[in-house]
This record gives C-alpha cells, sequence and structure tokens, in this order.
C-alpha cells in the first residue's frame, strides 16, 4: 500500500511559478512510475505529467509541455512538479498518482492504483 501526499498548491499571478511536491509513504516507491493529473470546476480529471521509475523518462500533456517539468527523488521518496509561466486555465486541484512501473507510458487515470487528495492551484490574471 501506497499511501501520496500533495502540497505545495496556492495562489500565483498568471506568468508566476508554482513547486508542487507528493510525498510517498511504503518501502517500494522506486517501484512505482508516478504522475499528477489535473480536475478544474466542471470538468474531467487531465493527465498533466508523469515520470518513470528511475526517473529517466518523462513525458508530458500538450498544454503543459515547456512549461511544467516533473522530477523524483526517490531517496526522499518525493515527487515534484515545477509549473512555471503559469496560465489562468492552469487553475485547478492538482492530483498525485502512482502505479507499479511496467515500461509503458500511462496517461489514463484508470492506469493508476495510488492517489493523493488533491492540492489546489489558483491563477489569477
Amino acid at each position: 500500500q501506497v499511501q501520496l501526499v500533495e502540497s505545495g498548491g496556492g495562489l500565483v499571478q498568471a506568468g508566476g511559478s508554482l513547486s508542487l511536491s507528493c510525498a510517498a509513504s511504503g518501502r517500494t516507491f522506486g517501484r512505482y512510475a508516478m504522475a499528477w493529473f489535473r480536475q478544474a470546476p466542471g470538468k474531467e480529471r487531465e493527465f498533466v505529467a508523469a515520470i518513470s521509475r528511475s526517473g529517466g523518462s518523462t513525458y508530458y500533456a500538450d498544454s503543459v509541455k515547456g512549461r511544467f517539468a516533473i522530477s523524483r527523488d526517490n531517496t526522499k521518496k518525493t515527487v515534484y512538479l515545477q509549473m512555471n509561466s503559469l496560465k489562468p486555465e492552469d487553475t485547478a486541484v492538482y492530483f498525485c498518482a502512482g502505479r507499479i512501473d511496467t515500461g509503458l507510458r500511462y496517461v489514463a487515470q484508470y492506469e493508476y492504483s495510488y492517489w493523493g487528495q488533491g492540492t489546489q492551484v489558483t491563477v489569477s490574471s
């Protein structure tokens, strides 16, 4: 069992930056692919970014490519999301998710077994 706890959300002006963290419990964090999803009010939850268990492979939604960066520190059992050049349309609750890494790309919600409670990110115009 893995428990995930996000932190770092808040209010920022458009063009600003925020860094999210997701701390994991358990002894097998290094076996998990990790991802960030987000859900805006009235919208479906959508994929943002993902990272392989080693950190050697990352991929992003087109909407955040070039602005967001996902990374991880397996010694700290933490995954990060650095968000730059934020836009009002980035406003959402951001969720951390994890699953056993079998070497494939995982971009759908149903592919992830573990979820955090979410952290609010609000970008003002």
